[in-house]
């Protein structure tokens, strides 16, 4: 079941996060903007729960940009436990997703991944997303 994430899950999509990510993030931190973005209208997160289980999560965020005459909404994590992975939770974040936006009034969804996730690009190619942009970061 898909459901809007509550505080009570905070833990396990920190758990997400750091294996995502294969690191440790600071659970003070995590709690002070999970807390922050829950309450957030612009933020969204919803899990896929089984079982009292969350294997899945997805955060969204509404964006304004003004090249665009509507509001898109980026993914920012789209995150699948690795041992529920290849089961069909992504796709349907992934498509609750897409309804939520078009709830929202947003045109497009969007979303930057990192270049090493081979998996991740062939997933969401299979959602029928493009790759069209090109993203830059750089440390301060």
């Amino acid at each position: 079941m898909i459901r809007k994430a509550q505080e009570k899950d905070e833990s396990a999509i920190l758990q997400l996060l750091c294996e995502l990510e294969e690191t440790q993030f600071s659970k003070e931190r995590f709690h002070e903007l999970y807390l922050y973005d829950l309450k957030d209208e612009r933020h969204a997160c919803f899990v896929y729960e089984e079982n009292d289980q969350i294997s899945g999560m997805i955060h969204l965020q509404r964006l304004h940009p003004w090249h665009h005459h509507n509001e898109v909404m980026e993914i920012m994590e789209l995150i699948v436990d690795q041992d529920a992975r290849s089961s069909g939770i992504g796709h349907q974040l992934f498509t609750y997703a897409q309804q939520y936006a078009k709830e929202k009034g947003c045109e497009q969804i969007e979303l930057a991944t990192n270049q090493r996730r081979k998996r991740a690009h062939a997933f969401y190619e299979r959602q029928g997303m493009l790759q069209s942009h090109y993203s830059y970061t750089k440390k301060l």
